[in-house]
């Protein structure tokens, strides 16, 4: 019977509201459905794209043109996002989306949802809700919605956003990527030590987890070989 492969982290640095991490999920999940024998243990790690928003958001198109500098430049941006997740199949409801919400709250669900081993479900929730349904993910209601569907308990969830639970560690670990070098997401992190930035195509994920599982089958074959000197019957 053949031993099945060591398991191999894959940390994502990631934001519910940053179009880059929907899509670069998008395909992210594409590669892993394809090989469903994938050696990937994912864990979602919080990155505030605006740590300064306040507490309530903002008016979506004041945010927008407040960032870029103006409606052209904005108009500009969102016209590339909206071409590439055209390509990805992945949808996004522009006229929808009418405030950019702090995030704070929603990266508090994504850990406590991790406890859970409930994060993708609760990731895909939130992109969900946020670009395609249009909903203000920085209240603390729809929050308590998206658990609830996630197969958590709403009560529980309730009373935590009701709190200040792990905000100050959701924080530290957004200023300790920041200060590991991280400035943009989504990044990920395999097995610690190689980082892939950026939304990248289920073609490179394909190549990379084959190479993963050349190298873990090559090492498992290593250790299962006779050493010199060791008898063979």
């Amino acid at each position: 019977m053949t031993e099945p492969l060591a398991q191999v982290k894959l940390d994502i640095l990631s934001d519910p509201i940053c179009p880059w991490c929907y899509i670069g999920k998008t395909h992210l999940d594409r590669a892993l459905a394809e090989a469903p024998d994938h050696p990937f243990v994912i864990e979602w790690h919080p990155f505030q794209l605006n740590p300064d928003m306040p507490h309530d958001g903002m008016d979506r198109r004041t945010y927008l043109e407040t960032k870029f500098g103006g409606k052209d430049n904005a108009v500009k941006v969102y016209a590339q996002i909206a071409e590439h997740a055209q390509a990805a199949g992945v949808e996004i409801n522009f006229e929808a989306m009418q405030r950019t919400p702090n995030t704070i709250n929603a990266h508090r669900l994504i850990h406590w949802a991790g406890l859970e081993a409930k994060q993708s479900d609760v990731v895909d929730a939130l992109f969900k809700a946020y670009f395609v349904e249009g909903k203000d993910i920085g209240d603390p209601v729809v929050l308590a919605d998206l658990a609830e569907q996630a197969g958590m308990e709403r009560a529980v969830v309730e009373r935590l956003l009701n709190g200040d639970s792990d905000a100050e560690d959701i924080r530290a670990r957004d200023a300790h990527s920041r200060k590991m070098g991280v400035n943009s997401v989504p990044t990920f992190v395999i097995a610690n030590q190689h980082v892939v930035p950026g939304a990248q195509q289920p073609e490179l994920w394909a190549q990379v987890i084959a190479d993963i599982r050349a190298q873990l089958e090559q090492s498992a074959a290593a250790s299962n070989s006779p050493e010199e000197g060791d008898a063979v019957h």
